[in-house]
C-alpha cells in the first residue's frame, strides 16, 4: 500500500483541496483500512512530543466511538455526518501534519504485514479496541500529563491496524499500558497527595523523557 506519510504530504502541502479541511476530505486517502487510518490521524495531534492544544477532547470522543465499533466487530467505521463535515483551517492541520510526518516515516520503515490475526481476527480487534477506548478516555481527562502517552499508544496501535502489522499493534498495547499506568498515577497523586505530589511526579516523568 502507499505510504501514509507521502499521502498526507501530498494532500496537505501539494494538492490541498481548500482552505478548510473536513474529515470526509481526508478519508479519500484511507483506502480499505479506514479504522487504522482514522486512529492514526485523530491521535496524531496529541501524540506529538509537544502536543497541539485543543484536539484531545473532541478527537478523543471520536476515537472512543471508533474503539467501541472495533470491540463489537464492525468491519468499517461509522461516524455522524456532523463529525465528517466539521472543518478545520488548513494552516492548523498543516502544522500538525508537518510535525507528525517524520514520526510516521520512522514507523513505516519497520512496518510490514505480520502477525495479521492480531489486526484481522474478531478477538484481536476487540482487545485492541478495548485498549484504545481506555486510552481515549485518558486523552480526554483535562489534567496535564494524561494526554500524550495514551495518544501515542493509540497512534502506534492504529498504525498496526493500518498496515495489518500485529507486531506494531502489540507494541502499541505496551504503550497503552504505560499510558494507563501514568494516568492512574497522576490521578492517584492528585487525590491522595494533592498538588505537591503531582508536581513531583510530573518532574520525575520529565526527567525520564
Amino acid at each position: 500500500m502507499a505510504r501514509l506519510s507521502k499521502d498526507l504530504h501530498r494532500f496537505f502541502f501539494e494538492e490541498p483541496p481548500s482552505e478548510r479541511i473536513t474529515l470526509s476530505d481526508v478519508l479519500s486517502l484511507a483506502g480499505e483500512r479506514t479504522f487504522g487510518f482514522l486512529l492514526v490521524l485523530l491521535s496524531l495531534p496529541s501524540a506529538l512530543p509537544v502536543p497541539a492544544p485543543g484536539y484531545s477532547v473532541p478527537f478523543g470522543v471520536v476515537i472512543f466511538l471508533l474503539a467501541v465499533q472495533l470491540i463489537v466487530g464492525s468491519r468499517s467505521p461509522w461516524l455522524p455526518q456532523r463529525v465528517l463535515s466539521h472543518s478545520i483551517a488548513l494552516g492548523r492541520l498543516q502544522s500538525v501534519v508537518k510535525s507528525g510526518i517524520p514520526w510516521l516515516r520512522r514507523i513505516e520503515h519497520f512496518s510490514k504485514p505480520r502477525l495479521t490475526p492480531v489486526c484481522t481476527s474478531r478477538a484481536g480487534r476487540a482487545v485492541l479496541g478495548l485498549a484504545i477506548a481506555l486510552m481515549a478516555i485518558s486523552m480526554m481527562i483535562p489534567i496535564p500529563g494524561t494526554n500524550t502517552l495514551p495518544a501515542m499508544g493509540i497512534f502506534v496501535t492504529g498504525f498496526g491496524l493500518l498496515d495489518d502489522d500485529g507486531a506494531i499493534s502489540l507494541a502499541g498495547l505496551v504503550v497503552c499500558l504505560m499510558g494507563a499506568t501514568l494516568s492512574l498515577s497522576i490521578l492517584y497523586a492528585l487525590v491522595v497527595g494533592g498538588t505537591s505530589l503531582y508536581d513531583w511526579l510530573k518532574e520525575a516523568v520529565k526527567s525520564l523523557l
